[in-house]
């Protein structure tokens, strides 16, 4: 029997997570258990980053510098390569996997040093929305698309924001905020007094 993928065709609107259901879905995995460690810290700097999630899994222990604040993305979308930026609490998350994670050539690898795979990652995103009781659609790619409209709301450049996101132009950023960022466009236009 061939397993299907149900969502293959569909096409969804391209949302993020809120910044409050972030938080909810930030403490479900288990901090005692390495496995949770491992997923929180992703799920960490997937949201706190704004890489895709095949960036995030091709990452290595000596991409990060933790004084710097940096990750090296060494391929990224067309295979180029990016620095992008994090924050000291999200390299605390990943330094406590890190005490634990088995020797690997992977940052976010399984407990036998192999690579995590990214139906792996959708199945866990599935598992703590359910625990989390949060609704919506959560999804690697959610966590991308909740960095760059924070990363908009707080009135980052859009440059820098193009650059975080390792897109090729400005326009693109633009096109992919004005696509996902529909609450803060409802916050702007629903509310507009009548004349």
């Amino acid at each position: 029997m061939t397993m299907r993928n149900s969502n293959k065709g569909r096409r969804f609107h391209p949302q993020g997570i809120d910044s409050e259901d972030v938080a909810k879905l930030l403490a479900v995995p288990s901090d005692r258990a390495p496995t949770g460690r491992r997923n929180r810290a992703l799920l960490a700097v997937l949201y706190r980053t704004g890489l895709r999630v095949s960036e995030a899994l091709d990452l290595a222990p000596d991409d990060l510098d933790a004084r710097q604040l940096t990750i090296l993305v060494r391929n990224g979308k067309g295979g180029k390569a990016r620095v992008v930026i994090a924050d000291a609490r999200t390299f605390e998350l990943v330094d406590r996997w890190l005490a634990v994670r088995p020797d690997s050539d992977f940052l976010f690898c399984t407990l036998k040093g192999g690579r995590v795979s990214s139906s792996y990652v959708r199945d866990v995103c599935k598992r703590i929305q359910k625990k989390a009781g949060v609704g919506g659609r959560v999804h690697p790619h959610a966590f991308r698309h909740t960095h760059a409209n924070e990363l908009d709301e707080a009135g980052t450049p859009l440059r820098v924001i193009r650059d975080q996101l390792g897109h090729a132009r400005a326009s693109t950023t633009d096109a992919y905020l004005d696509i996902t960022n529909v609450a803060r466009r409802q916050r702007l236009l629903a509310g507009r007094e009548w004349a």
